[in-house]
């Protein structure tokens, strides 16, 4: 069935041709409508403007635009429906002199096609999605005259202090709602930290292995990354050495590291705090999965043990609610805060409101708390599930230890030890491992030489059919390389 496409004027004043003032007009305004269709710029079974449309706009005769019409018409370029104007023809002759749409050297950019046991995939809660879809309906229905002109680049007031409010009683963060910027995601809370604090080519202290997207985003702000190794305790500041005592900016993920799983120790945190104190460096804290706790509270935040304003808390609403909310917040020390907010208007301007009301009242109404309650039971029976049909499918080939907070967990091979840890046969088991299941290897995160190889996998957002059936694909990749080196080494 043919579809049209309503058009109006708006909708062709930006295509509108200039025609010269001298020649046929009627052949001039032919050559600028055949164009737009042979270009795409006017798509098969687009409206054409109405004839007097043209009239007024070009200042020509009527005849000349008729004609021009005609002539589309006869060559195939247009069809005319009688009651319903001139419309673009389905099926467009190609002309070999055509212009490409796009032309074959700009990037062709697809968004990442989630695979099994990716990482950053939330669980939807269909409960959480109902009220959330009645709080944006009561908003639309009465819209506050915020929707209507530009506010404040840290957010609204409403959620700021809803944030401020959770943070000071889940997490011990201290905080005035006028701290807190709400951002588009925890990365560009990163992202403006970073450009406020650095200079090109100064030192940032990062965790070694670490999260790569911080890594860009450290890269990008000009920023020089210096690793400082993680074991079971988290980041060790007594490991900081000399390249990195002028460190402008320590970035950690504290409660939850990212992606070897560790929880830093209270003593190290101290050690962490007084380390920048003496060195007028600031940390950032991501804490971007705490919600998730499965054993025992947390640890209490960074932030809320610094007493000088050295520490930078950023946190989102990706992982416990969905990514594609786009809405993080970052808690930024008073003497950041002017920069950071130049540096926000001046790209991004404020946060979209509308999602703000809803989400402000969601938190305020007692939704939010009700909703991590059900998540962490949600993602603590993904986790029971996916490690138990790893150890089914792969037996002792990896080493899995249940993580006690978080969205993901580290599986390891065993069949390398300490000593082979960066060895060539090592990272190339991991890579072929990696390649033919999908799965995310982790030596790629170490900045130096590797520790671990191992994969790394979420397992939340997916059934336990996609759960069982990714351990039996790595359950088989594990097998059928262990078979070969097998072979080899007795040939």
């Amino acid at each position: 069935m043919r579809t049209n496409r309503k058009t109006n004027l708006p909708d062709w004043s930006a295509l509108m041709p200039v025609l010269p003032e001298a020649g046929t007009r009627a052949a001039a305004l032919y050559n600028a409508l055949r164009r737009l269709i042979e270009t795409g710029l006017a798509p098969p079974g687009a409206k054409l403007p109405p004839t007097r449309d043209l009239m007024k706009r070009l200042k020509l005769s009527r005849a000349a635009a008729v004609t021009a019409y005609e002539r589309l018409v006869a060559e195939g370029f247009a069809e005319a429906r009688v009651g319903a104007g001139t419309f673009v023809a389905e099926a467009v002759p190609l002309l070999g002199d055509a212009p490409p749409l796009r032309p074959a050297t700009l990037p062709q950019i697809e968004p990442p096609a989630p695979g099994l046991l990716a990482l950053g995939v939330a669980t939807p809660d269909l409960r959480t999605f109902d009220i959330f879809r009645r709080l944006i309906a009561h908003e639309l229905a009465r819209p506050h005259e915020s929707f209507f002109r530009y506010g404040d680049p840290r957010g609204s007031a409403a959620l700021r202090q809803a944030v401020a409010d959770y943070l000071q009683t889940a997490r011990g963060v201290r905080c005035a709602p006028e701290q807190i910027v709400i951002t588009s995601g925890m990365q560009q809370g990163l992202d403006l930290v970073l450009r406020a604090t650095l200079e090109r080519g100064d030192g940032v202290l990062v965790e070694d292995p670490c999260y790569p997207s911080a890594l860009a985003a450290v890269r990008g702000a000009g920023g020089r990354p210096i690793a400082v190794p993680v074991d079971q305790e988290g980041l060790d500041p007594a490991l900081i050495g000399p390249a990195g005592r002028s460190a402008r900016v320590i970035y950690v993920t504290p409660s939850h590291q990212f992606p070897l799983g560790v929880t830093m120790t209270m003593r190290r945190r101290l050690a962490l705090i007084d380390w920048a104190k003496a060195n007028g460096a600031i940390i950032i804290e991501d804490d971007y999965d705490s919600e998730f706790r499965y054993a025992g509270p947390p640890l209490a935040a960074l932030q809320g043990m610094d007493d000088t304003g050295s520490v930078v808390y950023l946190g989102t609403f990706s992982k416990v609610l969905f990514p594609g909310l786009r809405t993080g917040y970052a808690v930024v020390p008073e003497r950041l805060l002017p920069r950071v907010l130049d540096l926000r208007r001046t790209s991004d301007r404020q946060p979209p409101v509308l999602a703000e009301q809803a989400l402000a009242r969601l938190i305020s109404e007692g939704h939010f708390s009700a909703h991590l309650k059900r998540a962490r039971r949600t993602a603590e029976r993904a986790r029971d599930i996916l490690v138990a049909a790893l150890k089914a499918e792969c037996g002792e080939a990896l080493l899995i230890s249940p993580p006690a907070q978080g969205l993901h967990l580290v599986a390891r091979f065993t069949r390398f030890g300490a000593r082979e840890a960066g060895s060539a046969p090592a990272l190339a088991f991991e890579t072929a491992v990696a390649a033919e299941t999908g799965l995310r290897p982790l030596s790629p995160m170490y900045l130096g030489q590797p520790r671990d190889q191992g994969l790394v996998l979420g397992f939340s957002g997916f059934t336990t059919h996609e759960m069982k059936a990714a351990a039996a694909s790595l359950g088989a990749a594990l097998g059928k390389r262990q078979g070969r080196h097998e072979e080899a080494r007795k040939g």
